[in-house]
């Protein structure tokens, strides 16, 4: 593999190639890496570099070529002017600590879906609900968040869609 890129090392872009290129010979060089991706060397430099956001289609592809669709959330979470405001960034841990968190979420779900029926009986949100109902909100967040990330884990690992 090429020499490390000590500026780009805190970049995920460049964490991901680098990952991929155990697997993968083409991608232990940006040279290698934008010849399989159809990005320009430079680009590909300024990405990792953080000198530039990529556009969607550039982190589409590399998600896909390196065998990494936490791009996708990272880019959306963190970079994309609409995601940043309604994405969660996810964490993808081991299978085990991930199966424990979605669990772990859903062990209360009989008294959201209790909780969630009472405040909805009248149709109205009454000031007296709101905490309960941001609870249920914040539960729900969890839940996703939790759910996303087993579904990039299985995505990443068993190639599952």
């Amino acid at each position: 593999m090429g020499k490390k890129a000590t500026k780009a090392a805190d970049n995920i872009y460049y964490q991901m190639r680098t990952e991929a290129a155990r697997e993968k010979k083409n991608f232990s060089s940006r040279e290698g890496a934008s010849e399989v991706l159809g990005i320009d060397r430079t680009r590909l430099a300024n990405i990792e570099l953080g000198n530039i956001v990529p556009y969607p289609e550039e982190v589409a592809l590399m998600a896909e070529a390196y065998n990494a669709p936490e791009l996708c959330n990272e880019y959306c979470a963190n970079q994309c002017a609409i995601g940043k405001g309604t994405v969660a960034p996810v964490v993808i841990d081991d299978f085990d600590r991930l199966s424990l968190k979605v669990l772990g979420s859903l062990k209360d779900i009989d008294e959201l879906r209790a909780s969630l029926i009472a405040i909805s009986e009248d149709g109205v949100v009454d000031v007296g609900e709101r905490e309960a109902f941001e609870e249920i909100l914040n539960s729900l967040d969890k839940i996703a968040n939790n759910a996303t990330a087993l579904k990039l884990w299985a995505k990443k690992n068993i190639h599952l869609n």
